[in-house]
């Protein structure tokens, strides 16, 4: 994986979504085809062999790397969203996250008993929503085999919320 050009890639939108934030924006790594096939391939090298059952890609931007690594592996994909949004019956959980609160779904027959889930997320900042997502698999007997993250927002100390769990984010700010 080409993180230089990744960094480069990546493009910062300040005050969004709210005022003092620092939006780090992935959409110029996923509009160039080289680079997400790179990302992508790379994502699935490293997890091939690790007994990935499913994949529980975190809403919204996590789904975009989720589901074509998912697909790579020929795993399940499980979409982990914001309250509301999935058609059938969930588990869910609240969380805090840097700008606020929020509740995260996903449906309770989305892993089976003891399954290998791997999580997955464009950006770890502050862990909470990574954090949530690995309490919905574990609610319903999946086993986190670790945490992907195209991005690490290292100051936040996101890492501190998640010990226990295996962190892989090969882009650092």
């Amino acid at each position: 994986m080409n993180v230089d050009a990744i960094k480069k890639a990546v493009r910062d939108v300040p005050d969004f979504p709210t005022k003092g934030i620092v939006f780090k924006d992935i959409t110029p790594v996923v509009a160039d085809p080289r680079l997400f096939g790179d990302v992508v391939d790379s994502f699935a090298d490293r997890y091939r062999d690790r007994g990935v059952d499913a994949i529980a890609a975190i809403e919204s931007r996590g789904f975009i790397f989720g589901a074509a690594v998912a697909y790579k592996l020929g795993c399940s994909l499980v979409p982990v969203r914001k309250e509301g949004k999935l058609p059938w019956k969930t588990v869910k959980t609240s969380y805090q996250l840097e700008y606020g609160t929020a509740t995260l779904e996903m449906h309770r027959d989305a892993v089976r008993q003891g399954a290998g889930v791997l999580i997955m997320d464009d950006l770890l900042a502050t862990g909470g929503t990574a954090a949530a997502a690995a309490s919905l698999v574990e609610q319903i007997g999946g086993r986190v085999i670790e945490m992907a993250f195209l991005i690490e927002l290292a100051f936040l100390e996101g890492r501190r919320k998640l010990q226990g769990y295996s962190i892989y984010a090969p882009v650092v700010f």
